[in-house]
């Protein structure tokens, strides 16, 4: 194992010893750590990026878009928007951020059904590969929620299948008076599986049901979905509703401490696999 390996392996283990601290486990984080680098592929070969690097100045012009913005006849619309950014961007539009591009069912995109697809309304990820090989691309990590009509949530009403474990549920009962929301609507989803009435957090609608990252499968299943991207040509990831991913009851469950070592855990894996 190299020096480098060697770091990687502690620090990772070291912010899931931070972020698991008080959660009772099933397995142990260095057996957490070495599934998470898995994930990642990252192996004793894996080099460091050195010295932090500011990877952004005065020359990165980015433009913000849905998929479908600019539409012609006939064409899939990540193709138009391909040629739309070769032939009047390319010499001032270095960066492209292509707003959700999956499968969704609400809020323009936010509500992610499935996120190893491109919706088949815009394209498919040769589309994105040939985005990505010309403009340094981002992308959204809906990392909060995912859409209520996703196989993830019909496997938790099911209460079995992939999934079936990855959503946050609360005693209606509990005080919840003080967590920060961006929305009025009720926090808790009631929800009726085999195992009784649950009752599901939505930070912001019942379609958009959150994920519990109490449950470390759901971590390093999004360490995979990163990997992916990262293999599709994604450079740049925009963390969608981050503020929201940890909660607790009696707290705001927003912005916690654990939200921000999860941030530095994927900042740690992704430069390691893409410096």
């Amino acid at each position: 194992m190299n020096s480098i390996y060697s770091a990687l392996v502690q620090q990772a283990q070291h912010l899931l010893d931070v972020i698991y601290h008080d959660i009772e486990l099933n397995e142990s984080t260095a057996s957490l750590t070495d599934s998470a680098l898995k994930e990642m592929r990252l192996d004793t070969s894996c080099q460091t990026p050195g010295d932090h690097q500011t990877l952004w100045d005065q020359s990165t012009t980015c433009m913000i878009t849905y998929g479908d913005t600019f539409l012609v006849d006939g064409e899939k619309p990540l193709h138009t928007l391909k040629h739309f950014l070769d032939e009047h961007c390319e010499s001032t539009i270095n960066s492209v951020h292509i707003l959700p591009f999956f499968p969704y069912s609400s809020d323009d995109g936010f509500a992610v059904m499935d996120f190893s697809s491109v919706n088949e309304a815009l394209g498919d990820w040769p589309d994105i590969q040939d985005i990505a090989s010309h403009y340094k691309l981002m992308s959204d990590l809906v990392i909060n929620h995912c859409s209520s009509r996703s196989v993830w949530f019909q496997n938790f009403i099911k209460a079995e299948g992939p999934g079936h474990d990855y959503f946050f549920t609360e005693d209606p009962e509990t005080d919840l008076s003080a967590v920060v929301r961006p929305r009025t609507s009720p926090l808790l989803r009631k929800t009726e599986t085999p195992y009784g009435t649950q009752h599901v957090w939505c930070t912001f609608s019942h379609d958009q049901v959150d994920f519990d990252f109490r449950n470390p499968r759901v971590l390093l299943q999004f360490i995979k979905i990163i990997r992916h991207y990262l293999d599709m040509g994604v450079r740049v990831f925009r963390l969608d509703a981050i503020a929201f991913l940890w909660k607790r009851a009696g707290t705001s469950s927003i912005n916690l401490e654990e939200t921000h070592n999860v941030v530095r855990l994927l900042r740690l894996l992704i430069e390691h696999a893409q410096p």
